[in-house]
């Protein structure tokens, strides 16, 4: 032994530490950090690690999903609540391989989520050996930051250091490898190992007054102003702040799909979402604006389609934590990077300091009239000639008028039901709407609200879910009555991959390829039909109650009130099998690559 290492040994003893193995470390050091849930799925690499969490019952609790993915989704939706890092682990190879997809979502989509995976031991990398996989290689591209641990001697700073990665500046995924022989060694840890992070400088840089008090005067002598607020505003915490530079200035808002939630729907001042299903007049406001502020957002391709047309006339103040983001897609005439908290303060402070309230009304009379011209509408096909046949906007609708002011959480799969619902739920609180924005991943609706309920067991967690998305995670259903998680389920079942049919029906002369769901044997002309009078398959009602769910069909639009009022009292898990055609499309809709002159409307 080293001199160093007796040192050590002794200096620990003298504090009463005590030799732990690797596995024990980082649980310990997880709970150190303030971290109270773990989603977890065991395997034979990290058997020690889920022994070591069987020691701290009263500190951690582990939640069991049934899929790995559904693990990284359920971490994604108690961090997307609290603003705090979700934690999950997996075992090595395929259970490594099933959460990569909730590693890259959550890059997409800037969620702070730490991965721990267990790896073969380091004697056997390379060699391929039973249940290897090069995890922390095939991910480099779609994390924040990554490990390969060498040493049970780092463990205790590299899970310190990845949950504060996670989680500062531009938040995201952080993972963690950690080799058999790496988790049952063992040391004396030094759980007050300073962070090793050479290069790394999250901190927000000073915001220059002088480019503040530039903003302002361009404000000062703007006629068309907009402000776009993005997921940034939700992920800082400042929607507060938000809401005093438009009670200020005036300024009327749109949202992008992850910023949904960052601004209040019912807010005089909001316009709605931006981009490919957004409203027409926040379209149409973007497109006529003299000065646009952007606050945490990234231009993406559903929000700019065609870049040069997108604020085409308008100087761009574009607000990020991330420089890397400026002038990415979309060239802006100026950029303040910084922690969207100090940089959007100053320009508070900037404001009543130097703002002289344009006189805007004009432009509010002109985008009044541009709400009238293209109101949000249901979409109800030639072949819907039953009045009492349910329609899929509506039942959000309604959802959304039924939970106002009341403590809800609304998560979606992705397809139509996730688009429907960005039209037709009013958000007003944020942290409220989690859904899968960037990486659009079917089946991530049930497993986020897992995580949500768990965050949040006091609220009423709602995951509005397609029969396609579900599908993808639809043993999570065992989870939520095994760990007695009460989430409710709004299955919008039109038997079809409904958004992917809806592009074949406008762009494809209806020819369905592979997106009916349900037998392909069935007489009927599924193909042009509506898909209604089909014989439903599978049966939902019977799968939920199989896995111990209150569940309902809803055949008739006046059938649906009682469900819904019966699905938010359940003290339990409850879904509701809303039955629509599959024809009801998602509109408003600009086409790809298509610009608000091409778009189709309801």
């Amino acid at each position: 032994m080293s001199q160093k290492d007796q040192k050590k040994m002794e200096t620990a003893s003298q504090e009463g530490a005590r030799m732990l193995d690797g596995a024990n470390i980082i649980v310990q050091t997880l709970i150190n950090c303030g971290v109270k849930y773990v989603f977890g799925y065991p395997g034979g690499v990290t058997i020690p690690l889920h022994q070591a969490f069987t020691h701290y019952r009263d500190k951690i609790r582990v939640i069991l999903p049934r899929h790995e993915q559904a693990c990284g989704f359920a971490a994604q939706g108690y961090a997307r609540v609290t603003g705090e890092v979700g934690v999950c682990t997996t075992t090595s190879g395929p259970g490594a391989t099933n959460i990569i997809t909730a590693i890259a979502d959550a890059k997409l989509d800037s969620i702070p989520i730490v991965v721990i995976t267990g790896q073969v031991g380091r004697g056997s990398i390379g060699d391929d050996a039973f249940q290897e996989t090069p995890i922390t290689e095939v991910c480099r591209c779609i994390t924040k930051h990554h490990y390969l641990v060498d040493d049970t001697k780092e463990l205790a700073r590299i899970v310190k250091e990845a949950i504060y990665v996670a989680k500062s500046g531009r938040p995201g995924p952080v993972l963690i490898d950690v080799p058999k022989d790496v988790l049952v060694g063992q040391c004396y840890p030094d759980f007050s190992q300073s962070f090793n992070l050479p290069g790394y400088r999250p901190e927000s840089p000073r915001i220059d007054e002088t480019l503040i008090e530039e903003i302002v005067e361009k404000l000062n002598n703007a006629k068309k102003p907009v402000i776009i607020s993005g997921g940034g505003v939700s992920l800082s915490n400042t929607t507060d702040l938000l809401i005093k530079i438009v009670e200020k200035t005036g300024v009327p808002v749109c949202t992008t799909m992850p910023g949904l939630a960052s601004f209040p729907r019912d807010d005089e001042h909001c316009l709605g979402m931006v981009g490919m299903h957004g409203t027409y007049c926040a379209n149409k406001a973007v497109r006529e604006c003299d000065l646009l502020f952007v606050f945490g957002a990234r231009f993406s391709d559903r929000v700019a389609a065609v870049p040069s047309h997108f604020a085409p006339r308008a100087h761009i103040v574009h607000f990020d934590v991330d420089p890397s983001e400026f002038n990415k897609v979309k060239t802006v005439q100026t950029s303040v990077c910084g922690d969207l908290r100090d940089s959007m303060s100053a320009l508070i402070k900037g404001l009543e300091k130097n703002y002289h309230k344009a006189d805007i009304s004009s432009w509010r009379e002109t985008l009044k009239d541009y709400e009238k011209e293209h109101p949000i509408r249901y979409t109800r096909s030639k072949v819907e000639d039953d009045e009492d046949m349910p329609i899929a906007q509506e039942s959000i609708e309604i959802l959304s008028k039924e939970t106002q002011g009341k403590d809800v959480i609304i998560t979606t799969g992705v397809g139509q039901h996730q688009l429907w619902t960005t039209l037709f739920y009013h958000f007003n609180r944020p942290r409220t709407w989690l859904s899968s924005c960037g990486l659009g991943t079917m089946g991530f609706g049930l497993p986020s609200a897992m995580g949500a309920k768990i965050a949040r067991p006091d609220a009423n967690v709602i995951a509005i879910e397609g029969d396609g998305s579900l599908q993808m995670n639809i043993q999570e259903l065992a989870t939520c009555v095994t760990e007695h998680i009460p989430v409710k389920l709004l299955l919008v079942n039109n038997q079809h991959l409904g958004n992917v049919v809806q592009w074949e029906d406008m762009f494809f002369k209806r020819n369905h390829a592979n997106t009916y769901l349900g037998d392909i044997n069935d007489k009927e002309n599924f193909s042009q039909g509506d898909g209604y009078h089909l014989k439903r398959y599978p049966d939902y009602v019977m799968i939920a109650k199989a896995y111990g769910w209150d569940a309902i069909a809803v055949e008739k639009r006046s059938e649906y009130p009682a469900a819904l009022k019966a699905m938010l009292e359940s003290k339990g898990p409850f879904m509701i099998d809303l039955r629509i055609p599959y024809c009801q499309k998602v509109l408003p809709m600009i086409p790809p690559g298509g610009t608000l002159d091409s778009a189709f409307f309801a």
